[in-house]
C-alpha cells in the first residue's frame, strides 16, 4: 500500500485506508486522556513481523517501523524518513543511494545503520513468506553498505518507482537481533523506530501504542498514545463508538451503519461525524487456474458477461461503492473502462453463446468463496447477490462459502478456491501497484497468472518512464489484456467513510497516498 510521481504523481485525491485511531474517552477531563487516543477497525494484523504480511497488518506497521522514504501530507512524492537524503545515482534508475540521518535507534536500544537496513530487506527477500511483500521487492538485484549511514541498492532493471516501494512497509526497518535472518519472528512484540512503541498486544483485541521518545523522522506527532482496538463485528464497534468507549472508527463500517450515521438525529448521535473520501480500495473476483472449470476461457467470460455491478452495488452497498470495470480505479493515471469496454452491459444471450461454442451446454457448477470477517458485513450480501444473479441466467449453478480470514488466507494461498473475493488497498496509487501484484507465478493472491506480454513487455517498459503519464499508455494495453483473459474480474470501488467524535481533529490529514492511517495526525481539539 503506497504511492508515486514528481516526475510521478499522485492522481487519486485520498485513497481508501484499512485502518483509523481515535482518542480514549470523552468524558476524560485530565491531561493523559486530552492526549490519548482510541480507535476502533475490524481490520486486525496477521502477523506482528513485516516480512510475513502483505495485507491490512500493514497499519500497525507504519506507525510504529520506520521506513527510509515517506509521503507526507500534501506531498505526492517520497521524502526522507529514517534517510537523510535518498536519490538515483544513475541515468537508468538501477541505482539508487540512501544516507541514514544521524543517532537512529530501534526501540531495544540497538543502532540503526547501514547493516540493519541491507538485514531488513535482504530476509525478507530470503524467507519470502506466503503471505508476506517480498514480491514487491523483485526489481532488486543486491544492496551493499558504504560505511555506517550509506545503503546502495542495485536494480535488475530500471524501475522508476521503486522509492515509493522504499516508502511502503514492504521496506519496513528491522532490528536484526529482534529478527533473524532466517525464521519469521512469532513473538507478540515489535522492535522498531517508528513514531511509536507498541507497548503491549492483545491478538485480535487490542494494539497499546505509546509516542516514541527516540524517533527522528518525518512525523510530527499530534498525541502521546494510542490504543486500537480490534473488533470482529462493526456493529459492536458502532456501538462503542456512539457508547464514547472508541472516538474514531474506519474499516468495517456496512452500508446499513453509514447510512444510519449520516441520518442520525439523537443528541448522542449528533456527536458524531461521519467523512466521506473519494476512495481506490477495490473488490476482485480471482479465477483459479488449477480448478477444471475456472480454468476455462469460455466459463470466465460467461461470468463477466453475466454480472451486474450497478445492481450489485445498489442493492448490498446502497450506492456507497461505484461500479468499477478496470482492475485500475478511477482516479488512478491510467485508468481505462476495459472491461464494459470488452463485454459491453450484462448479456444472458451472449453469456450463454460463448458458452455453447465452448461445448458447454449444462450448468457450470462453482464454488466461490469469500472471508467473513476482513471486509465488512455486506461481504455475505455481496456474494449471495453474485450467486443470485449467476443462478438466475439460468447458465450456472452457483454455491457459496465463507471462511475466517485466517483459514480463507491459508486456503487461497495453497490453491484450494475454484473463485475467491479479494479486497486491494494499493502499495502506492499507481496503475503499476494495481496490476503488477497479480501477475506472475509468485503474486499477491497465490494464484499464477503468466503472460509474457504483460510481464516481459508492458510493465517493465512502463517502469523506465519516470514520467507516468506516458507510462499510462502501456497500462491501457495492459487493462485490455487483462479483460481479455478474464483472470481476475472487477466488482466495485469502495469510497472512504471515517466516523469520529467531533472533539477528534486531524482526520483529514490522517490518511497517507498509500491507504494507509497515520494516527500521529489524530488530537482532540481540546489537546492542541
Amino acid at each position: 500500500m503506497s504511492d508515486r510521481n514528481g516526475p510521478l504523481r499522485i492522481a487519486a485525491a485520498v485513497l481508501s485506508l484499512a485502518l483509523v485511531a481515535g482518542c480514549s474517552s470523552l468524558s476524560g477531563d485530565d491531561e493523559e486522556d486530552k492526549h490519548s487516543l482510541v480507535v476502533g477497525t475490524t481490520s486486525a494484523p496477521t502477523s506482528l513481523d513485516p516480512a510475513a504480511a502483505w495485507d491490512g497488518s500493514w497499519e500497525l506497521y507504519r506507525n510504529v517501523f520506520q521506513t527510509l522514504l515517506t509521503i507526507p501530507k500534501n506531498e505526492s512524492v517520497p521524502k526522507p524518513d529514517a534517510a537523510g537524503k535518498c536519490g538515483f545515482t544513475d541515468s537508468r534508475s538501477q541505482v539508487y543511494r540512501c544516507t541514514l540521518r544521524e543517532g537512529l535507534k530501534f526501540s531495544s536500544g540497538n543502532e540503526l545503520d547501514a547493516k540493519a537496513v541491507k538485514h531488513s530487506f535482504d530476509r525478507t527477500r530470503t524467507l519470502n513468506a506466503k503471505s508476506g511483500p517480498a514480491t514487491l521487492l523483485n526489481s532488486l538485484d543486491r544492496i551493499e553498505t558504504k560505511g555506517k549511514r550509506t545503503v546502495v541498492f542495485h536494480l535488475r532493471k530500471s524501475d522508476a518507482t521503486f522509492p515509493f516501494v522504499l516508502s511502503t512497509p514492504a521496506a519496513s526497518l528491522v532490528d536484526p537481533e529482534a529478527y533473524p535472518a532466517t525464521r519469521l519472528r512469532t513473538e507478540g512484540s515489535l522492535v522498531g523506530s517508528g513514531p511509536y512503541v507498541l507497548e503491549s498486544y492483545d491478538e485480535g483485541k487490542r494494539a497499546v501504542l505509546s509516542k516514541n521518545p527516540e524517533y527522528k523522522g518525518a512525523a510530527d506527532l499530534k498525541n502521546d498514545s494510542v490504543t486500537i482496538r480490534y473488533f470482529a463485528r462493526s456493529s459492536k464497534m458502532v456501538r462503542e463508538l456512539k457508547a464514547g468507549r472508541v472516538d474514531i472508527t474506519y474499516r468495517g463500517l456496512s452500508p446499513k451503519q453509514i447510512t444510519s450515521l449520516q441520518d442520525a438525529e439523537t443528541e448522542a448521535e449528533n456527536d458524531i461525524e461521519l467523512s466521506e473520501m473519494v476512495g481506490s480500495e477495490i473488490h476482485y473476483l480471482v479465477f483459479n487456474p488449477r480448478d477444471p472449470q475456472a480454468r476455462r476461457p469460455a466459463v470466465r467470460e460467461a461470468i463477466a458477461r453475466l454480472i451486474d455491478r450497478k445492481a450489485l452495488v445498489r442493492a448490498v452497498y446502497d450506492r456507497t461503492a461505484d461500479p468499477l470495470y478496470s482492475m485500475v480505479p478511477t482516479g488512478i493515471a491510467g485508468h481505462t473502462n476495459a472491461f464494459f469496454n470488452k463485454y459491453g452491459d450484462p448479456d444472458r444471450r451472449k453469456a450463454r453463446a460463448v458458452l455453447a461454442r465452448a461445448g458447454i451446454r449444462e450448468k457450470v457448477k462453482l464454488t466461490l468463496w469469500y472471508t467473513t470477517d476482513r471486509y465488512g458485513e455486506a461481504t455475505a450480501r455481496e456474494f449471495a447477490e453474485i450467486k443470485r444473479q449467476l443462478n438466475a441466467s439460468g447458465l450456472f449453478d452457483i454455491t457459496v462459502k465463507g471462511r475466517s480470514w485466517g483459514a480463507f488466507q491459508k486456503g487461497y494461498l495453497e490453491g484450494e478456491y475454484p473463485v475467491f473475493g479479494r479486497g486491494w488497498s494499493a502499495d502506492f496509487p499507481d496503475a503499476d501497484n494495481y496490476i503488477a501484484p497479480f501477475l506472475g507465478n509468485n503474486n499477491a493472491v497465490g494464484t499464477p497468472y503468466e503472460n509474457p506480454t504483460l510481464t516481459e513487455q508492458l510493465l517493465p517498459h512502463s517502469r523506465r518512464q519516470s514520467d507516468r503519464a506516458v507510462a499510462s499508455r502501456s497500462f491501457a494495453r495492459a487493462q485490455r489484456i487483462i479483460a481479455d483473459d478474464v483472470r481476475l474480474l472487477p466488482l466495485w470501488q469502495g469510497r472512504v467513510y471515517i466516523a469520529s467524535h467531533k472533539e477528534v481533529a486531524g482526520v483529514e490529514w490522517a490518511l497517507d497516498p498509500s491507504v494507509i492511517m497515520r494516527v500521529w495526525e489524530l488530537h482532540k481539539k481540546s489537546s492542541w
